[in-house]
C-alpha cells in the first residue's frame, strides 16, 4: 500500500512538473502574424520565408547548431491577404501584427492623403523595411490588339480587388491615360481566377503590382501566348511627375516564357507593423531578419528574396520606423 502511494505521490509530482513546464512554454509563446496577399503572387511566398526565418519554437535546436536563428519563443505566420489596404486595416484595427503593403498605400494611409484623402490618418503605422520593388504588369493575350493603357478603354479589364494596392495603383494608371473605371468594364478578379479569366476569353486584360516573376503569370505564359503591355510614354510621365512612389523600370525579357522586355511603373513593398507592437520584440524580429542564416533562406526560398538586401533595408520608406526596428538599424550603421 504504501509503495502504491508512493508511486502515485511520485506520477503526480510529475505530472504536476510536466504540467508546469508546459504552461511554462506555453507563457514562453509568442504569435506573430503577417498579412501578405494572395497565393498566387509574390507577397504569400516571401511572407512564408520571413516567418520561417524569424520563428524559434520552444525546444528548438540553438542557432549556432543548425537550429533555429529567430527570436526565441516565436511562432510566426504568413496569413493571405486581399493585398496592401487590407494589410493596414488589420494592423491598425490590431487584427494582424504586421503585414506587406506598397510604399504608396503605406505613404497615403499614414498621412491621410491620395487615395485615403478624408480619412482619419493612420497616425500608428510603422516600417519595418522595404523589401523589393514591385512591379505592375498589365497582362493581355499576345493577340488581343492591346498595345497601350489607352487601348483599355471599353474592355473588360480586371483591377484586382478592392483592399488590394494593385486596385488602388490600376485606378490611378487608368487616370493616367485619361481613362477611369467607368470607361472599361471593370472585374475585380484576384490572382489565379484573373490568369484563368484571361485565358479562358472572360476578360481581355489584368493588372498585377508583384515582384517579378510572379508564380500565376508564370504558368499563364507557360499555357497560352500573352504579353506585358507598357505603361510608358505621357502616361507614365504623368503618374511619376505626380506621385513620388512610381519609378519607370522595366521588366527583363524572358522573365515569362516568350514574353520581350516592356518598361513599366514600380513601386517598393514594405513589411509594416504597429507602434503599439512592443519595441524588444521588433527589435529582435528585425535583427533576425538580416542574421545570416535568414540571408541563405531568402536567396533560395524565392526568386525576389536576393533582392531584399539590408543595404536597401531603408529605401523609399515615406513613414516612421518602429522603435525597435530604428534601434536595430543605428546598431548595423544604417542610421546616425
Amino acid at each position: 500500500m504504501k509503495f502504491t502511494k508512493g508511486i502515485k505521490a511520485a506520477l503526480l509530482g510529475a505530472v504536476l512538473v510536466a504540467g508546469a513546464a508546459t504552461m511554462a512554454a506555453a507563457q514562453d509563446l509568442k504569435f506573430f502574424t503577417i498579412g501578405t496577399g494572395g497565393t498566387a503572387y509574390t507577397y504569400y511566398p516571401v511572407g512564408g520565408v520571413i516567418a520561417n526565418a524569424i520563428s524559434k519554437p520552444p525546444g528548438s535546436r540553438p542557432c549556432e547548431e543548425g537550429g533555429s536563428c529567430g527570436v526565441d519563443g516565436l511562432i510566426a505566420s504568413a496569413v493571405s491577404s486581399r493585398g496592401s489596404v487590407d494589410n493596414i486595416n488589420a494592423i491598425i484595427s490590431g487584427l494582424r501584427n504586421s503585414g506587406f503593403a506598397q510604399s504608396d498605400v503605406a505613404y497615403w494611409a499614414y498621412t491621410g492623403t491620395g487615395t485615403r484623402e478624408g480619412k482619419p490618418p493612420a497616425e500608428d503605422l510603422r516600417a519595418i523595411a522595404a523589401l523589393f520593388p514591385e512591379h505592375i504588369h498589365l497582362v493581355a493575350l499576345a493577340d488581343s490588339g492591346i498595345n497601350s493603357v489607352a487601348d483599355l478603354k471599353g474592355k473588360r479589364v480586371s483591377l484586382d480587388e478592392p483592399g488590394s494596392g494593385t486596385y488602388v495603383d490600376a485606378n490611378l494608371i487608368l487616370e493616367s491615360a485619361g481613362l477611369s473605371a467607368d470607361d472599361v468594364q471593370a472585374e475585380a478578379l484576384k490572382g489565379g481566377a484573373a490568369s484563368e479569366a484571361l485565358r479562358n476569353g472572360k476578360i481581355d486584360a489584368f493588372f498585377v503590382v508583384a515582384g517579378y516573376p510572379t508564380g500565376s503569370l508564370v504558368e499563364l505564359a507557360s499555357a497560352v501566348p500573352v504579353k506585358l503591355v507598357p505603361i510608358d510614354g505621357a502616361a507614365a510621365k504623368a503618374l511619376t511627375d505626380k506621385y513620388g512612389f512610381f519609378a519607370s523600370s522595366d521588366i527583363p525579357a524572358g522573365t515569362y516564357k516568350d514574353v520581350g522586355a516592356v518598361t513599366t511603373v514600380a513601386v517598393g513593398a514594405q513589411w509594416l507593423t504597429s507602434a503599439k507592437e512592443d519595441d524588444e520584440l521588433i527589435y529582435q524580429i528585425t535583427k533576425a531578419l538580416w542574421n545570416d542564416k535568414t540571408r541563405k533562406l531568402l536567396d533560395v526560398g524565392h526568386a525576389k528574396g536576393k533582392t531584399i538586401t539590408l543595404e536597401t533595408a531603408l529605401d523609399g520608406i515615406g513613414i516612421p520606423l518602429h522603435p525597435g526596428a530604428e534601434r536595430f538599424y543605428k546598431e548595423a550603421g544604417l542610421i546616425k
